[in-house]
């Protein structure tokens, strides 16, 4: 199967590529470290994507682009991102499967070839946490709420919450008592903490 690795440091992909090197049925058939080569580069079977891209369009809009091409590449994330926000946006953006490059060369291999079936993969550390939400009935936060809970933790007030995601200050207000409510807190700092000791945003 044919890979392209997208990644904006060049060590890491030296090392993907030298591990793929010693696998009969992969090859790597190009390599890019920014949205405008990622998209322009070969078409491969998988697309080994970071989330985090340097200054310009990250991973996640980079895999939407790939994915509206006429015959789009599946999409693996590998990234050392872990959030649920991080997750539910690639998945949500079309990746086929969301690894942490920490996990081990048999797990990535194992993926990748899943990936190239068509079939899901998750990081073992993120199908764990999400089974555990599952398990305890914890509604998780949505999209939006975990935006709202990121730029919390950026010390950012509500008018200027509202401002940055277009939206008025009412909605704000209405989005952290749900917010509230399902970390079990009742006070922003709280928010933030829970949020970043359960993995729901990035620290």
């Amino acid at each position: 199967m044919r890979l392209f690795l997208v990644d904006d440091h060049p060590v890491v992909r030296a090392g993907l590529a030298a591990l793929v090197d010693g696998e009969a049925d992969m090859e790597v058939v190009g390599e890019a470290d920014n949205a405008e080569a990622a998209i322009s580069g070969a078409r491969p079977d998988v697309v080994l994507m970071d989330i985090q891209l340097g200054d310009g369009p990250d991973g996640v809009a980079v895999t939407e682009a790939l994915l509206a091409l006429p015959e789009p590449p599946r999409v693996l994330v590998l990234t050392t991102y872990e959030s649920d926000a991080d997750v539910r946006r690639a998945v949500a953006a079309g990746a086929t499967g969301y690894l942490l490059k920490a996990c081990p060369p048999e797990e990535l291999f194992a993926a990748i070839r899943a990936a190239a079936r068509g079939e899901s993969a998750l990081s073992t550390k993120v199908a764990m946490r999400v089974m555990d939400q599952v398990r305890s009935g914890r509604a998780p936060l949505t999209t939006r709420e975990s935006e709202i809970v990121s730029l919390l933790a950026e010390g950012l007030g509500n008018r200027q919450i509202a401002q940055r995601l277009f939206v008025t200050e009412a909605t704000v207000k209405t989005h952290l008592v749900h917010i509230f409510a399902k970390l079990g807190v009742d006070n922003r700092t709280a928010a933030v903490a829970v949020a970043v000791q359960q993995g729901l945003i990035r620290r």
